[in-house]
């Protein structure tokens, strides 16, 4: 399988601009070719042109068969569909230009960095909510998911091709580069062959790494992938999700850190490095001296910065080092030491107690005839090394001989193997070392097609090259005399690279490349902000997004432009106020409009609709200042208010509002339209109206004297109104007579003079309260309750009675007690009402008894009754014969009180 730059084409700049890529543009749309014209029709779809005529496809009008005497309305219906299509394309046209200039990839670029930021904390949350919301040490790992997003940011180094969110990838568990998951596999195949055929007899039996391309980090044989899982690998070929870091599955990611401290990763499925450990532990300095302290678990180990204090190797000295982490440094501290022999002494540091001198050690060995030849030791020197029996130099015979003579000579022939490994000396035992070997034999050459006679010590080689095909499969080794194992070839590969700029330095070899390792610096318009790509990738990336201001002098007639950044392209349109001086005196405070886009129409007239629509031109140049707006106070015709009006309008004006001025009559203002009014008199009131108002022909609406209903017989008029003198027709208090009263006496009248001309003089008609009729004259309010009518009052028996003003009663004053009398005929009725009913009480048990035994007397049979005769006959007690009485009404009573 080929790797994916080469599936899009061999050629340098195929599969740049590729849809999946994101570097497709509205603009690329527009230059497509014209549609071909078509047999019978005409294509009038625009291609690339969003809308009605925008759809890509290709609309062919058939031809029309000819009619006889049709020619007017064939004429008419094709001006019609021409007229028809060409707004349609015109429309198409103009809403192309409105979106290319219009919107902004700014817009798009900061709405893409607002998902991006959303699915980041996403991500986060979890960390951060251990942190209290830090994020200081995520910095690493979101460089990594920023590349993840970042169009192109991810490249495959085997490939070299941008890393898309629908590929399977792997990810490496050194660097974290991403690959293909396809390439890194050809890779680690390719890998394991080359290193097999290099240094493996046995080919493939041996299980050799595979290096990563990037980091070289080395993975054996059985972990090269095989499967596409997320970055955590919790999940097989994890579906792709736009709210998700591509590649991942969205999960806790839960691997261990590194270095492993008991917990696991809390973000979540992400790519790079895990962060440090945001858990909390409770851990003691390094020396542990200080009390244990809550501190992040990845920064646990921290120091008290107090004196050490642990004792040293030297044993005598201890570590004054402030606290600290591992084993103590050695001690500084210098003392004097002797040697190992005891015969010298000298200062030297502590840390190393044992040396040794530059003397030899010289005493007496135990034969008494040499001394030891060691230098500085400890212990005893050990026997003379010349005592005991010793081999002659051939080792066939051995003497026992005293320490002080040397050994002789056995006679014999050494018999030792030479330096060939084939012949033995033939020399007599001899000391030193054996001579070469001079025996003449037939020595085949290296590479086994030549033989020849010579001394066996000189080697032999022939003058034939070898020509076997080296390991690269392409050189010949054409080395003299070759053995077969011919060495790697020596020879440049010289093979162009994927990113096509530079050509392989390794030497000649098998299988793909090595990625190109240079990097390109992809610099923005100023080259202040660079980003470093993979060599090849700088001809499709973005560039990166500066933070510079843009240094660019201003085009317009401003000194300096508006801040923006850096960009590549035009400046943006400035957007300062103009500031020009206008003809009025006032600055001009419309956006600057030095270099405005003008559109250029009727340039070009279309052939027919089958005609394409070009791209609209678009010019720059220098508009007018539009007229002044500055707000300027006018006055109104009629003096009513004062209002800012734009300069270039500021001239007297109507505020459509009533002209408000006192009219002769004193009473009425003019009703007239705002308007101009001319001044008679300087010195008179500017409210009073003038000779453009209007004259009041109104009825006099003045106030008349409280309660006349009368109107002003005079029309509107200066001054008070004249007397009213008509009559009014009224009724009296009581609502029974009408009166006729002049209505100048009613209304100037007081109101005891008014209460005594309304009155009829006849006694009120109303019902007090108490029922009596009211003996006042007629009269206005309610009626007095002082009722004087005299009524008979009696006692409660109704025996005693008195008669007493109704007033009185009302209000409660008197009232009329029973005396002894009524109290004693009350006794007595209350003691014959008890008498009658005891009567009833015994009447009604005297019944109940009669049904009672009749009750009984049914219920007994004659045998009953000729039984009882034989008994003898028991008196019952009272009791017996009166309980059923007695109880049946108490449980009665007790049912009913329950």
């Amino acid at each position: 399988m080929e790797a994916p730059w080469r599936q899009g084409g061999r050629g340098r700049g195929r599969g740049r601009a590729r849809p999946a890529d994101g570097l497709a543009t509205r603009a690329g749309a527009a230059a497509r070719p014209l549609a071909p014209r078509t047999r019978g029709g005409a294509c009038v779809a625009a291609a690339g042109i969003s809308g009605e005529a925008g759809s890509g496809e290709c609309r062919v009008l058939p031809p029309t068969p000819a009619r006889p005497g049709a020619a007017g309305s064939r004429a008419g219906e094709a001006a019609k569909k021409f007229d028809e299509i060409k707004k349609a394309n015109q429309a198409a046209a103009k809403k192309l230009v409105e979106e290319q200039f219009s919107s902004s990839s700014e817009d798009d670029d900061e709405d893409a960095e607002v998902k991006q930021g959303e699915i980041l904390a996403k991500t986060f949350t979890i960390y951060t909510s251990q942190t209290d919301g830090d994020a200081s040490e995520l910095e690493r790992t979101r460089q990594y998911m920023n590349e993840a997003f970042q169009s192109g940011a991810m490249t495959c180094l085997i490939c070299i091709a941008s890393v898309k969110r629908n590929q399977a990838v792997w990810s490496c568990c050194g660097c974290f580069c991403i690959f293909h998951l396809v390439c890194i596999q050809k890779w680690a195949k390719d890998s394991l062959f080359l290193v097999s055929s290099l240094t493996d007899d046995d080919f493939g039996k041996k299980d050799y790494p595979w290096p990563c391309p990037k980091c070289r980090f080395e993975y054996k044989r059985s972990e090269t992938p095989s499967r596409y899982y997320c970055y955590c690998g919790k999940v097989e070929n994890p579906t792709l999700d736009p709210w998700l870091v591509p590649h991942s599955c969205g999960q806790i990611c839960e691997r261990e850190f590194k270095p492993s401290c008991g917990h696991k990763c809390l973000l979540l499925c992400h790519p790079g490095p895990c962060p440090p450990c945001p858990k909390m532990v409770t851990i003691t300095c390094h020396c542990n001296k200080a009390k244990p302290v809550p501190r992040r678990c990845s920064a646990k180990e921290w120091s008290c910065c107090l004196p050490c204090g642990r004792t040293l190797l030297c044993g005598q000295h201890t570590c004054e080092n402030s606290c600290h982490a591992g084993d103590c440094q050695p001690c500084p501290q210098v003392s004097k030491q002797r040697c190992i022999c005891g015969r010298q002494t000298a200062e030297r540091l502590c840390a190393s107690p044992q040396w040794q001198c530059d003397q030899v050690c010289g005493k007496p060995l135990p034969c008494g005839n040499h001394t030891c030849e060691q230098v500085c030791h400890a212990g005893p020197c050990g026997d003379c090394p010349r005592s005991g029996k010793r081999s002659c130099p051939c080792e066939k015979s051995k003497f026992t001989l005293p320490c002080t003579e040397d050994v002789p000579t056995c006679g014999d022939s050494c018999d030792k193997v030479l330096e060939c490994g084939i012949h033995k000396c033939s020399q007599r035992c001899h000391r030193g070392p054996c001579e070469i070997c001079r025996q003449e034999v037939e020595k085949q050459c290296r590479c086994g097609k030549h033989t020849k006679r010579m001394p066996c010590h000189k080697p032999y080689l022939c003058e034939t090259k070898c020509t076997k095909i080296r390991d690269c499969q392409k050189h010949q080794c054409r080395r003299k005399c070759c053995s077969g194992n011919c060495p790697p070839c020596d020879q440049v590969c010289g093979r162009t690279l994927g990113c096509r700029n530079h050509k392989c330095p390794s030497g000649c070899h098998r299988g793909s490349c090595n990625p190109c390792p240079e990097t390109v610096d992809v610099k923005c318009n100023c080259g202040k902000t660079v980003i470093k790509v993979p060599c090849g990738r700088e001809r499709t990336i973005k560039p990166p997004k500066c933070k510079q201001l843009c240094s660019r002098p201003p085009t317009c007639h401003h000194s300096t432009q508006e801040k923006h950044y850096c960009h590549f392209g035009r400046c943006p349109p400035c957007r300062q106020s103009c500031q020009k001086t206008l003809m009025c005196g006032h600055l001009c405070p419309v956006p600057c409009h030095d270099e405005a886009l003008v559109k250029q129409t009727g340039l070009h007239q279309s052939a027919g609709p089958w005609e394409q629509p070009s791209e609209p031109a678009f010019i720059q140049t220098a508009l007018p200042c539009p007229p002044c707006e500055v707000p300027v106070p006018v006055e109104c015709l009629g003096q009513h208010e004062v209002s800012p009006l734009p300069c270039h309008s500021a001239n007297p004006y109507s505020c459509k509002r009533f002209c408000g001025r006192l009219l002769d009559c004193q009473n009425h203002t003019c009703m007239k339209e705002c308007h101009h009014v001319t001044k008679l008199n300087s010195s008179a009131d500017g409210k009073k109206a003038g000779p453009e108002c209007l004259q009041c022909e109104e009825e006099c609406t003045k106030s008349r004297p409280s309660g006349c209903p009368h109107r002003c017989v005079l029309p509107c008029h200066p001054g008070d109104c004249p007397s009213c003198l008509q009559m009014l027709k009224i009724k009296c208090h009581c609502k029974l007579s009408i009166l006729y009263i002049e209505c100048l006496k009613l209304t100037r009248t007081d109101l005891k003079e008014k209460e005594l001309l309304i009155s009829c003089k006849n006694q009120c008609p109303k019902e007090l309260p108490c029922g009596h009729r009211c003996k006042e004259i007629c009269h206005s309010g309610n009626c007095p309750l002082n009722c004087s009518q005299k009524v008979k009052l009696r006692c409660l028996c109704k025996r005693l009675k008195k008669e007493i003003q109704c007033s009185k009663i009302q209000e409660g004053q008197v009232s009329l007690e029973c005396d002894a009398l009524c109290k004693e005929m009350k006794r007595k009725a209350s003691e014959i009402k008890e008498a009658e009913a005891k009567a009833a009480i015994e009447e009604e048990k005297r019944r109940q008894q009669a049904e009672l035994e009749a009750f009984e007397n049914r219920l007994k049979g004659r045998r009953k009754n000729k039984r009882r005769k034989d008994e003898v006959e028991v008196e019952q007690s009272s009791w017996q014969k009166y309980k059923n009485f007695i109880m049946l009404p108490v449980f009665g009573v007790a049912v009913v009180m329950v």
